[in-house]
């Protein structure tokens, strides 16, 4: 049986990533020696972080009206067909998909354009990461099924992110299918005894003010707390609640019965756990337990890239706003996580090239 760097030399495996973002699923997939020729993504201010840190070409485009015979030249004759990408996950989100009129929401039907690109392209593998409460639309049962009739073998389930290496409370779909026979989404890497924490990967850095930044790191920077929330974070404990500040330091939603449930929210976190999920928001002090354990801080943009697993040499464009940072960290693919599924890959690919 060839080894994978023998497969590598013996046939080209190309991918292309469809919503790519600022690149971490492309990069994870690189990092496990696949070639990423392209990413799709519909906002321009992706594309700095996107061609800088993976040589791949940034296609600004919108998915909805693409010709997709001009990505099927990309790939070369012969080569392995990968297609991957994370349809934006926020209508499928838990909170979203309580909504009403949630369905009238642009981005429901994207992955549609998944399909659609899927039948011109004919791609050998196919890859999907998305939130878990896609299984339950019928817009995903759809996907499935489409995917199912063009002759894939398919594999779906929800994985626990701390079992893959990523230190955040995450959980994520991951779907992959092949046209060449049976493919598995990964086994777990780790186990909850040897689980990344917090604090081996930011504990670390400089220390910081809130509202300053690192002079030697631009990207390690905290959002300003006003004195209020300075106040919030120094009564806060590690995994604490609000249930620890003095009465007069409530906001008026924690005062009334129906918020009393929201104990995360002003929260600090723990160095000896992984961290909560890293949304858009993670610089934001009241948008989850995005305090620094220790340091009376929100999040530096820095922490947060780290958390989502992005390597320090990650690059991002120079005087970029904390909010549109933090969107692109917060809306990637973990790419330790696309590490693992183009790994997935390459060992499937072992099995079917003897």
């Amino acid at each position: 049986m060839l080894s994978l760097i023998q497969i590598m030399r013996k046939i080209k495996i190309e991918a292309i990533d469809l919503f790519c973002g600022i690149g971490g699923l492309t990069y994870g997939l690189k990092m496990a020696g696949i070639d990423v020729l392209a990413g799709l993504d519909n906002d321009n201010s992706c594309a700095f972080s996107y061609e800088k840190n993976n040589n791949s070409k940034f296609i600004l485009a919108d998915i909805a009206n693409y010709n997709f015979k001009e990505m099927e030249d990309m790939y070369s004759k012969g080569s392995i067909r990968v297609l991957v990408g994370c349809a934006p996950c926020q209508p499928f989100s838990s909170h979203t998909y309580k909504a009403k009129n949630k369905q009238k929401d642009d981005r429901w039907n994207l992955i549609n354009y998944f399909i659609k690109a899927i039948r011109v392209l004919k791609p050998d593998i196919i890859s999907m990461e998305n939130v878990r409460g896609i299984i339950k639309t019928d817009v995903f049962n759809n996907f499935v099924n489409e995917i199912r009739n063009m002759n894939y073998k398919i594999d779906y389930k929800v994985v626990y992110a701390p079992d893959y290496g990523i230190p955040q409370s995450r959980n994520r779909l991951v779907f992959l299918a092949s046209r060449l026979g049976e493919i598995t989404v990964p086994n777990a890497t780790h186990q909850k005894r040897d689980y990344v924490t917090v604090d081996m990967i930011i504990k670390h850095l400089p220390d910081i003010k809130s509202g300053e930044v690192d002079l030697k790191d631009e990207v390690h920077r905290v959002k300003n707390l006003s004195p209020l929330n300075i106040r919030r974070i120094r009564q806060s404990k590690p995994k604490g609640t609000w249930r620890d500040w003095d009465p007069d330091l409530l906001p008026n939603c924690y005062r009334r019965t129906s918020g009393q449930t929201y104990t995360s929210v002003y929260g600090r976190m723990s160095w000896n756990d992984v961290s909560p999920t890293i949304t858009t928001q993670f610089y934001n002090y009241g948008s989850g337990r995005f305090g620094h354990p220790e340091q009376d801080r929100p999040l530096s943009i820095r922490e947060g890239a780290l958390l989502q697993t992005f390597p320090k040499a990650y690059e991002f464009r120079k005087g970029a706003p904390m909010s549109t940072m933090a969107r692109h960290i917060g809306n990637a693919v973990p790419p330790r996580l696309g590490y693992v599924i183009g790994e997935t890959i390459m060992e499937h690919l072992n099995k079917y090239y003897e």
